[in-house]
């Protein structure tokens, strides 16, 4: 079945790109994994760069899929994303394939991964961005720039989770709720 063959070519892919990165990877290799030949893939994929894409919608759709199982109904918003930032990061931490493309990134600079990874920070800014909105309407938090709070948010967590740590102790999840309760929702004023 072609829907078939199309996830293996995916898995595949997703397999080979979490391996050897995005610029190692070769149409040849996916399709020796898929068991296709490279004329099959061409049929669903113009591209290895259309294939990528497809992995990280993929994933996106995955990891708001958590984020929102992170979140309880019943609590606030104050707590609520600060579980589903923890969960997105974290999720985004343990995956081989978006690990395999931040070190990519950061190696070699491989356009094509910088522009996926954009993607998937605009779209998890955009998930955060409708809680806000969500909150303020909800009359939990004052009215704000909700992309720009987003941006921030989701910032402030990558720096505390991934950069505090390449010199400092890592900051168990408790931590970083309190932090970022004092930073965004109470502020740094008296």
């Amino acid at each position: 079945m072609a829907s078939d063959r199309k996830r293996q070519i995916i898995s595949a892919a997703a397999q080979s790109f979490s391996a050897f990165g995005y610029k190692a990877t070769t149409m040849e290799q996916i399709a020796r994994l898929a068991n296709v030949g490279k004329g099959t893939i061409y049929t669903f994929f113009k591209s290895k760069e259309e294939l990528l894409d497809e992995i990280i919608s993929s994933l996106i759709a995955q990891i708001k899929t958590e984020a929102e199982q992170a979140m309880d109904p019943s609590l606030p918003f104050s707590e609520n994303v600060p579980r589903a930032l923890y969960r997105i990061l974290k999720f985004r931490q343990r995956h081989q394939l978006t690990a395999k493309l931040l070190q990519e990134v950061r190696s070699i600079g491989t356009a094509a991964v910088q522009e996926v990874l954009a993607k998937f920070d605009r779209e998890m800014v955009r998930f955060i961005r409708c809680k806000i909105e969500a909150a303020v309407e909800k009359g939990e938090i004052r009215p704000c720039d909700s992309e720009i709070t987003a941006f921030v948010m989701l910032k402030t967590y990558i720096a505390l989770i991934v950069d505090w740590e390449k010199e400092h102790e890592p900051l168990s999840k408790e931590q970083i709720a309190e932090l970022f309760t004092l930073y965004f929702l109470q502020g740094l004023s008296k």
